[in-house]
């Protein structure tokens, strides 16, 4: 009786530990899963990251020739996810030629290429470029941009002060914060309200509180760029 007494104890003993052992190795199972997952997407988006710099440099070689000096880089893969990716309605790139002076580099002209992308465009082997189409823009051309997009996105109508205020000023989520004169504030509407205004035969500017909307009239397509990508790209131009 005394020696089934102690192997029942015994026997009662190892249960627990080998529960734990099995939750042990469950849990170490699950974290190593969601790591792998987690550097599965990470590699994933840097893939892409890389396909998509390779191929808006081929572009840029194509059709633009002139250039045989330029820096070529991403503006808003970073912190992307994977499972973002898809949602995404455009692709920034900055250009910059540069020269090479006495052995270093002094640079010159910026530009920004958007690859404006439609339903489909990321599929099991990554990008499928025959669904994104391309828009190089200056300086020059970002200015006229926001400044139409500014017009209705304020209601200020004087051209002269919309473009001190862009030049000389900072551009934040509520409209414009000018260094000298008074700053633009932007209409404060709900998310599904709409200000629209034709900028060219090529597009439309969709203001409303999240984003600049950009309708491209070929495609039908409406693509959203949001606020931070949107400041990125004037501080890119105008405070580097």
């Amino acid at each position: 009786m005394k020696q089934i007494i102690i192997l029942s104890i015994a026997f009662l003993s190892v249960i627990p530990q080998s529960l734990k052992a099995q939750e042990d190795a469950a849990a170490i199972a699950a974290v190593t899963g969601g790591l792998l997952a987690i550097g599965t997407g990470i590699a994933a988006v840097e893939q892409m990251k890389e396909q998509a710099e390779l191929t808006a440099t081929e572009w840029f070689l194509t059709n633009h020739p002139e250039y045989n000096k330029f820096s070529l880089k991403t503006l808003d893969f970073d912190g992307k996810k994977l499972k973002d990716m898809s949602s995404t309605s455009v692709i920034t790139f900055k250009i910059q030629d540069f020269d090479i002076v006495q052995s270093q580099p002094k640079l010159g002209k910026k530009f920004v290429l958007f690859a404006f992308t439609s339903y489909g465009w990321i599929n099991e082997y990554g990008i499928n470029f025959d669904k994104v189409k391309w828009f190089l823009i200056d300086s020059e051309e970002w200015m006229n941009m926001m400044l139409s997009y500014s017009k209705v996105a304020s209601g200020e109508k004087d051209e002269k002060v919309i473009r001190e205020a862009l030049r000389n000023g900072k551009v934040v989520n509520r409209g414009i914060r000018a260094k000298k004169g008074d700053d633009i504030d932007f209409h404060k509407i709900d998310g599904d309200m709409y200000l629209v205004t034709d900028y060219s035969p090529d597009m439309k500017f969709i203001y409303n509180e999240r984003s600049l909307g950009i309708y491209l009239k070929e495609t039908m397509n409406l693509i959203q760029i949001g606020r931070g990508d949107l400041i990125k790209i004037h501080e890119y131009f105008f405070n580097e």
